[in-house]
């Protein structure tokens, strides 16, 4: 059973990661919690471990300790906040999360992602230039439009689905 990675950021639908757990588990993915530390707060950590099956990573493990997840054969990076966008188009590797994220290019682990960004931060040049860099690595971006800052999110427009949809087939192992 191949193995997915899903790592979440903090943003306003974390909360329903559960949603993407249960479509992939369906269409015969493992899967695995990745969660950035501020992202943590905003789960149901022991609903999800139950889900999975695993426990959820969120630091890096000590030398010697066993590793808790099997290796990713891809991975979906849902939501994703422009915060974890740019670090990892600029290669930082200062959370767990990005550390796996910049390894994955070298690994040729396929990556979808999902952002979850307000138009505010669309429109700043390094989510344009950090896109571009992700995409030119392979990385296949979902279609979400930007919601309008401070106006509650677009939780009803945002599609857990669509990481399954860029990782079905070879949409994402043409490198």
């Amino acid at each position: 059973m191949p193995f997915l990675y899903i790592v979440v950021c903090a943003a306003g639908v974390a909360d329903d990661v559960g949603t993407l757990i249960r479509q992939a588990q369906q269409e015969g993915w493992a899967t695995g919690v990745i969660a950035t530390p501020n992202a943590l707060a905003l789960m149901d950590r022991e609903a999800l471990e139950e889900l999975t099956g695993y426990p959820i990573r969120s630091a890096w493990r000590t030398p010697g300790q066993a590793r808790p997840l099997p290796p990713a054969d891809a991975i979906a990076v849902a939501p994703a906040t422009l915060n974890t966008i740019t670090k990892w188009a600029a290669g930082h590797a200062d959370t767990l999360a990005l550390g796996i994220l910049t390894e994955s290019y070298g690994l040729n682990i396929p990556a979808v992602v999902l952002p979850y960004i307000n138009k505010a931060q669309a429109a700043h040049p390094a989510y344009a230039r950090s896109r571009r860099d992700l995409e030119e690595m392979g990385v296949r971006f979902g279609s979400y439009e930007p919601h309008t800052p401070k106006a509650g999110g677009g939780r009803d427009r945002f599609d857990w689905h669509e990481a399954l949809d860029l990782l079905r087939g070879d949409a994402c192992g043409n490198r």
